[in-house]
């Protein structure tokens, strides 16, 4: 992780804390500190409406939504050797278990070539909840779930599950790991540098005015992701 990051480890410490931890068990952290020029900080004050929303594609799962994750497992009694029923060629563990991508070098390519003006790192909470913390006041991002295919484990998610176009977005990536705020006019440009280092780049909305709190509002037509009947369009406030 921290190669593909350019980070460097420079060091660490491990503990023994006998009756915290159970047998076999321990705990992990990190954190990490950096360093940036003032005048290059993406601060979200360039943001417009007009704006293009570009997607980074998500390996997976990430590293949020696992409580739920776990007590779908248990409930339907999931074996996690068992290969998935929507890939033969992979286990449910193993698919559960992709690593987080990580875009820190695509990103900062983009970003040095004044490409950038918003990133949200779609974490807890979703699109939703990440998207809007970037926004400045008077903007809402608009977006539109036609616009790409939910992969195949975040549907297999939904249907364990049984839940709502809102649940399944506040809780999982949805197969955007990345959100990139883009000028209309250079949306071709980001998208081939972004292409060019690795990444799988779909558009999924754009900026817009609106009154109050920055947001969120995203629709979706019928069978849009498997879903019955068209989404509402909906506000989701962060």
């Amino acid at each position: 992780g921290c190669k593909t990051a350019g980070c460097a480890l420079i060091g660490g410490e491990s503990a023994e804390m006998p009756g915290i931890y159970a047998p076999a068990e321990f705990d992990l952290a990190g954190f990490a500190v950096g360093a940036a020029e003032r005048g290059s900080l993406i601060d979200g004050s360039n943001i417009s409406p007009g704006d293009v929303i570009l997607a980074l594609a998500s390996s997976g799962v990430h590293s949020n939504g696992f409580s739920l994750v776990r007590k779908l497992v248990e409930d339907n009694d999931i074996t996690l050797s068992d290969k998935t029923t929507f890939d033969d060629s992979i286990t449910h563990g193993e698919t559960l278990l992709t690593p987080t991508r990580i875009y820190v070098k695509s990103s900062l390519k983009a970003h040095q070539a004044e490409l950038v003006r918003g990133l949200a790192h779609i974490t807890g909470g979703g699109l939703p909840e990440n998207l809007p913390r970037v926004l400045p006041s008077r903007t809402a991002a608009h977006i539109n779930a036609d616009l790409w295919e939910l992969p195949a484990i975040f549907g297999w998610l939904r249907d364990l599950g049984h839940m709502t176009p809102d649940e399944l977005l506040r809780t999982f990536n949805c197969g955007v790991g990345m959100a990139v705020i883009v000028s209309a006019a250079r949306q071709a440009e980001a998208e081939d540098l972004l292409r060019s280092e690795g990444e799988t780049v779909f558009r999924i909305g754009e900026i817009v005015e609106a009154g109050g709190a920055p947001h969120a509002k995203i629709s979706g037509s019928k069978g849009t992701w498997g879903y019955d009947a068209a989404w509402k369009a909906r506000t989701l406030a962060a």
